[in-house]
């Protein structure tokens, strides 16, 4: 099986049903740490020292959605990056999610 990391995001043209929980946990053990919240979406949270540190990791992030074609929600504080991923068009989680969320993980971080 190929890493997540490895593969590309494929743009979802709907009408495919969101991922089941059997096939959101195989791929959820090749990431780092991201939690699935109600079976909808992922999120992970980075701490930094400060502002700064939180929002070049931001634009990190921008940056590789657009290569992707994929883009999370991005959330940003003092100090603080939150990121939530999932599929707008069939309202959940498809294997895209993943791979964009593994990709992420490949971004080094300047943690606090």
């Amino acid at each position: 099986m190929t890493e997540l990391k490895e593969m590309t995001c494929v743009p979802c043209q709907g009408g495919v049903p969101p991922l089941t929980a059997g096939q959101i946990e195989p791929l959820l053990a090749q990431l780092k740490n991201w939690q699935v919240v109600d079976g909808h979406h992922l999120r992970k949270t980075w701490a930094f020292a400060d502002f700064l540190g939180a929002l070049d990791f931001v634009n990190r992030i921008g940056h590789l959605a657009e290569a992707e074609g994929h883009h999370p929600d991005l959330y940003l504080t003092w100090g603080k990056t939150e990121v939530q991923i999932f599929t707008h068009k069939i309202d959940g989680l498809s294997e895209s999610d993943f791979v964009l969320a593994a990709k992420i993980d490949q971004i080094p971080v300047d943690a606090a």
